[in-house]
């Protein structure tokens, strides 16, 4: 008979929703049950803004009642639907700590992972979000790892490392392009290529990295010091060797060999400036003491 009452207002309430300004004056003289079965019927017809302030305005009338769950339980999916994915992952990880022995425990801390991944920035704005939301869902596979969600949680963790795999392979190429107006770019690129191989050993994009940081290398060398070139280009013959070994049949290979070949005549050219220097200074040391003699026996 109960069931039968509820079955009954809520059909009402459904009905009357249609009408012009039955909104605000179910807000404001309805009862506490007209409400809740009203944002119900919103709820189900999609009116994510109606239900939602409904259900806010109810949770602190229906605290310690049966139906306290399940509103906020629906504010919550009235926050995701309505693209609050902040919002609404926070309310659904709240929910889940009220509510761990509900049924729809579970549901809800996939769900506050799931909005935290909605909220997560594209991959060419900063991916705080994108770490946070991978976490979650990490957190959530291992929390049920027999749940009819590990399958695309799953999924959604490859996608988001491929994001960040995106962000770090356009920061090192970044880092090149804007280094004519900056010197020490020419470095933070081959520290980035350094640090994309490390987190990202399997990417298809380690091929043209790794000729990025021999030409990135090479042209550190060339714009430094001259007390700092030899070692600099070292270090370009040295990445050179890396990407020939790790990469013997590249389209990348001809540019490489240019930037080797131009390493090594350079090296060769700074070390017989070197052995000049070197020969001048000595046969200049070798002559001091002869002129001391000179001056000695002339007094």
């Amino acid at each position: 008979m109960q069931t039968l009452r509820y079955f009954v207002l809520f059909l009402g309430i459904t009905a009357i929703l249609t009408s012009c300004g039955k909104f605000e004056k179910l807000r404001k003289k309805g009862t506490d049950e007209e409400k809740y079965q009203a944002a119900l019927a919103y709820y189900k017809k999609g009116s994510w803004d109606k239900a939602v302030l409904l259900f806010e305005e109810l949770k602190p009338i229906l605290k310690g009642s049966d139906q306290q769950e399940m509103a906020n339980f629906y504010e919550a999916y009235c926050n995701y639907n309505l693209q609050q994915y902040e919002v609404a992952s926070f309310q659904f990880k709240r929910f889940y700590e009220t509510f761990g022995r509900s049924d729809y425990a579970e549901e809800a801390l996939y769900m506050s992972a799931y909005a935290s991944h909605r909220a997560s920035m594209p991959f060419y704005l900063d991916q705080a979000s994108t770490l946070t939301s991978m976490d979650a869902l990490q957190s959530f596979i291992n929390s049920y790892p027999q749940s009819k969600f590990v399958e695309e949680a799953s999924k959604i963790i490859k996608e988001s490392r491929r994001k960040l795999e995106r962000k770090a392979y356009e920061r090192a190429k970044l880092y090149y392009k804007t280094s004519p107006t900056n010197l020490q770019n020419f470095r933070a690129a081959v520290y980035a290529v350094n640090n994309f191989q490390r987190e990202f050993p399997d990417s298809d994009y380690n091929e043209e990295l790794a000729f990025l940081r021999v030409q990135a290398q090479f042209d550190f060398a060339e714009n430094s010091l001259y007390t700092k070139q030899k070692e600099r280009y070292a270090d370009a013959l040295k990445y050179y060797q890396e990407f020939v070994d790790g990469f013997p049949k590249s389209k990348y290979l001809k540019k490489a060999e240019r930037f080797y070949e131009e390493s090594v005549s350079k090296t060769a050219k700074l070390e017989e400036a070197e052995r000049l220097a070197k020969a001048a200074a000595e046969k200049e040391k070798e002559s001091q003491p002869n002129a001391a003699g000179r001056l000695g026996g002339a007094n």
